[in-house]
C-alpha cells in the first residue's frame, strides 16, 4: 500500500514538473553574411499551437510574416491560443552576424518553443523553428535555425518596393543597401507551394541588369541561419 502511494505521488509529480512554469534567457543569432532577419517572434506555445508546420501549406498569417516581415497576425494567432511570446526583441531588423537577446517567461502547459522571422532580401524566406520541446532540467541548449519557404510566391529575386503584400511578387527591401536593379526575373522551377527548406538564392554579378537583383556571393547562404542559445533556469 505504501509502495503504490509513492508510486502514483511519483507519477504526479513527474507529470507537474512536466507543464510547469519556466523562466527563460535566450540569445538569437544571425549567423548569414548578407541575410538581414525583420522582427523576431517567438513563442512558447502547447502542442496543438503551431506558429508554422514543414511540407503543410502556409497560414495567412505566416504568408503575411514569410512576405512582408509582419509578425502580427502571428502575434494575434500566439494571443488567442494563450501562448506565451517574446517580439521584435532586436527593436527592429537583426542584422547578419548580430545577436539579440530577451527573456521569456512560460506558463503552465507552454513546454514548446517556436522562432519565425522574414529573411531580408528574399520573396518569402524566413528563419524558423518548429516546437522545440523545452527541457524542464535547469542548464544551458543550443540549438541551430533552417532557413525555410513559404510556398506561396515565386522566388523572382527581384528587389520590388513595397512589395510585400502577399500575393504580390518581389522582394520588399534590401536593408543593406547591396542589391541591384534591373533585373529580368528568375523562373522559378519550384512548384512546392508547402513550406519547405529553402533553396536558397541564385543571385548574379550583375548589379545593374542580369537576371536577378541579387548578388551571387553576398546573399548566398547554407543552412543553419541563425543560431539559439537557450538557458532554462
Amino acid at each position: 500500500m505504501k509502495a503504490s502511494t509513492f508510486t502514483l505521488a511519483t507519477l504526479l509529480a513527474v507529470a507537474s514538473q512536466s507543464t510547469m512554469a519556466a523562466e527563460l534567457d535566450l540569445t538569437i543569432t544571425n549567423l548569414t553574411q548578407g541575410i538581414h532577419f525583420t522582427p523576431l517572434l517567438v513563442t512558447a506555445h502547447n502542442s496543438e499551437d503551431k506558429l508554422f508546420e514543414v511540407a503543410t501549406e502556409a497560414s495567412t498569417a505566416l504568408q503575411t510574416m514569410a512576405e512582408g516581415g509582419n509578425i502580427a497576425e502571428l502575434m494575434a494567432q500566439a494571443t488567442a491560443a494563450g501562448s506565451d511570446m517574446a517580439a521584435n526583441p532586436a527593436e527592429g531588423l537583426l542584422a547578419p552576424s548580430s545577436s539579440t537577446m530577451t527573456t521569456l517567461m512560460t506558463t503552465d502547459g507552454n513546454d514548446y518553443l517556436s522562432v519565425t522571422a522574414m529573411l531580408l532580401p528574399t520573396n518569402d524566406g524566413f528563419v524558423g523553428l518548429d516546437s522545440w520541446k523545452i527541457p524542464t532540467e535547469a542548464g544551458t541548449y543550443t540549438v541551430y535555425l533552417n532557413a525555410y519557404d513559404a510556398g506561396t510566391e515565386q522566388n523572382n529575386e527581384l528587389v520590388v518596393e513595397g512589395s510585400g503584400a502577399p500575393g504580390t511578387p518581389g522582394i520588399p527591401a534590401a536593408p543593406g543597401g547591396d542589391a541591384g536593379t534591373g533585373g529580368a526575373g528568375l523562373t522559378s522551377t519550384d512548384s512546392n507551394i508547402n513550406v519547405h527548406i529553402h533553396p536558397g538564392t541564385l543571385g548574379d554579378d550583375d548589379l545593374t541588369a542580369g537576371n536577378s537583383d541579387l548578388s551571387n556571393t553576398v546573399h548566398r547562404w547554407l543552412n543553419p541561419v541563425a543560431k539559439l542559445t537557450v538557458t532554462v533556469k
